[in-house]
């Protein structure tokens, strides 16, 4: 015969159970979160620093781009003295997860036409992070094997924003209603996500190309 002492006792061990089960689902949730916007950052940080190493390294022996597709490296001063991130040609996931995004369909640096760029806000290295704190004046700089491109963003990092499902900034001339027109510009286009977190909105900045230095005149 089972008493109302026994269901009780059989009562509180399941819901003690239940309780562990959801404290362990819930520290399995936190540690998730916790590495994908520290850890995997702290790693990305890492491997910029390796492929930047690779993609020098690679440069000192004449090589343009590496058996990792380096293009280049990017440094923006408003993001700060230090930052120097790689640029990798791709613009999916593992590419993102690495560095710098190139679309591989624009042109490259110091070319007429759109040069593309996009990266992380957050997770990843978070290259992007302070992308709103960019200023239309800005400059953008993007150094290759042999010179280094300086472009002037022309409008602020938070002025504009866009569907994921927008093609516009990827166009040959970044305007909405220049689809099909032949470039004559050297432009650069910074992609990113608009809010720290999920969202379906990338801000986009635009730049033009002001100054070309070979490497042995830039010293």
């Amino acid at each position: 015969m089972v008493t109302t002492q026994t269901t009780s006792r059989r009562s509180g061990r399941a819901l003690g159970a239940l309780g562990l089960a959801l404290v362990i689902a819930g520290l399995a949730v936190l540690g998730y979160v916790a590495w994908q916007y520290w850890g995997t950052t702290w790693l990305a940080k890492k491997e910029h620093e390796s492929l930047r190493t690779t993609i020098v390294q690679d440069w000192d022996r004449g090589d343009d781009a590496t058996e990792i597709k380096g293009e280049g490296l990017l440094r923006v001063p408003r993001f700060g003295a230090d930052y120097e991130v790689p640029i990798l040609l791709g613009f999916d996931d593992p590419t993102f997860a690495k560095g710098i995004g190139m679309y591989p369909e624009g042109a490259k640096p110091g070319e007429v036409g759109n040069l593309v760029l996009a990266a992380h806000r957050v997770t990843h290295g978070e290259p992007f992070r302070h992308f709103f704190d960019l200023k239309a004046g800005d400059d953008i700089i993007v150094e290759t094997r042999t010179e280094i491109f300086t472009y002037r963003l022309r409008d602020n990092g938070d002025a504009t924003r866009v569907d994921f499902r927008t093609t516009w900034p990827l166009q040959p001339v970044p305007s909405p209603d220049a689809a099909g027109v032949e470039p004559t510009e050297k432009l650069v286009t910074l992609l990113t996500c608009s809010e720290l977190f999920h969202t379906d909105d990338r801000s986009v900045a635009v730049g033009e190309l002001v100054d070309v230095q070979t490497k042995s005149d830039a010293g």
